[in-house]
């Protein structure tokens, strides 16, 4: 924290630096401002009612969008339209061998690809808010009509829009990655709130009174931060394997000889799995209230139950193992690695070059992955096992809040020193 801290207060005093912080910040209260103004024709009061009803997802989704969610504001999908586009658009582009060409061409095919991303966020947004509206329409104020069916679902689409645009404008122009601060941001605004909620439990008697209670207010602190180191641990953790390279001799110069290493993240996939899963597990859902929204048949039932039941973690934790295995597999490619080593006189002490490489190195990573996968499933239901210890729901700090909140802030702050290392290599060439 306090290397966090110097480096921030370092960048400070670099003025273009301050001025990329100081937009930043300007671009994120513009964010919180537009989160507490409503969308014409829903009732907040009703809408409110139904997201507290609609278990832990509607949970999730009201933490990442700092409470515009249940607020039912211009804001309240927040970016996750953009995020599930970037996501398709990066399957796609390993599927589709033109858009694989076209990643492979610079700038120019990254700004396309980008331009895709958008339309794709846009129309993502604008199904999800259909399926807002006809799965909340209880809410709308004077029923469902034409009318209120496009000032509702536009309305909800264009604040996902703005968002896109101001997440853009702060990765061009401020620091670090503008749509994952402004999820950071929603995150943080729910703060106050949770220390209010946990304070609440405490007043009411549900961690018990006098020093019982304080003792269980330290022990739940004492976990979070527990949560938070552990985070943090697995964030930066890595697998090294060693790599040495032949000497060789071009002309007069000899090359190589040096003693490396190949880097392997713990968790390689980020926060993308839980993403992914969340998107499968809301999607039976989202089919229920289009189909049959007041069916009562037993299928139907367990699935629109399914949020409050063990099966969710369950079958949520499964999914987030296999999208963790899905996505390490399409981002690290151990043939390729092995290949290029091969080529420039690289090899594993002890392994042989080619096929044997990459088959230590997939095996490497075959573990690694596991734990990866484990710990985030664990992450996510982690607010579920809280819940089963304390008996206590709705508190702030779950698992993968966290894991957004630290992954973000370890990624702004290598942005910002890599920022004031370009600046002074600069100054020492000038």
């Amino acid at each position: 924290m306090g290397g966090m801290l110097e480096t921030i207060r370092n960048a400070w005093k670099i003025p273009d630096l301050r001025k990329k912080i100081l937009f930043t910040v300007a671009m994120l209260l513009i964010y919180r401002i537009g989160s507490h103004i409503p969308v014409p024709g829903l009732d907040p009061n009703e809408f409110r009612k139904l997201v507290e009803s609609g278990g832990s997802l509607f949970g999730f989704l009201d933490i990442i969008t700092g409470g515009a969610f249940k607020l039912a504001t211009i804001f309240a999908m927040s970016i996750t339209p953009y995020i599930n586009s970037s996501i398709i658009m990066q399957l796609l582009t390993v599927a589709i061998p033109k858009l694989e060409q076209l990643a492979k061409e610079g700038e120019e095919g990254r700004k396309i690809i980008a331009q895709y991303t958008r339309y794709g966020t846009v129309i993502l947004g604008f199904l999800q808010a259909v399926g807002l509206y006809f799965g909340l329409r209880s809410s709308i104020i004077g029923g469902s009509n034409v009318l209120n069916f496009i000032t509702i679902t536009f309305t909800f689409t264009a604040g996902t829009a703005f968002l896109m645009w101001l997440g853009e404008q702060i990765t061009e122009y401020g620091i670090g990655n503008g749509i994952s601060l402004i999820i950071f941001a929603g995150i943080v605004s729910r703060g106050p709130a949770g220390a209010q909620t946990l304070l609440n439990y405490y007043n009411a008697g549900t961690l018990g009174s006098g020093a019982f209670g304080i003792l269980t207010i330290i022990l739940i602190l004492a976990l979070f931060v527990a949560v938070i180191a552990a985070v943090v641990w697995v964030q930066q953790a890595e697998r090294r394997i060693p790599v040495q390279y032949a000497k060789r001799v071009v002309g007069r110069k000899m090359y190589g000889g040096q003693s490396t290493h190949l880097p392997i993240k713990v968790n390689l996939a980020g926060v993308i799995p839980i993403i992914f899963a969340m998107s499968i597990m809301a999607f039976p859902s989202t089919i229920i209230a289009f189909v049959a929204p007041n069916s009562t048949n037993g299928i139907v039932m367990f699935f629109k139950n399914l949020n409050q039941s063990i099966w969710y973690s369950i079958i949520n934790g499964l999914l987030i193992i296999f999208f963790t295995f899905f996505y390490s597999v399409i981002q690290f490619n151990p043939i390729e690695i092995a290949n290029n080593m091969k080529k420039n006189g690289g090899f594993i002490p002890g392994i042989r070059p080619g096929k044997p490489t990459s088959d230590y190195i997939a095996k490497v990573l075959n573990r690694i992955t596991w734990f990866g996968g484990l710990f985030l499933a664990l992450i996510t239901i982690f607010p579920n096992i809280f819940y089963f210890i304390f008996h206590i729901s709705n508190l702030w700090f779950g698992g993968t809040a966290v894991l957004i909140l630290v992954g973000v802030a370890l990624e702004t702050i290598k942005q910002i020193e890599s920022q004031m290392l370009m600046r002074h290599y600069k100054g020492f060439l000038e």
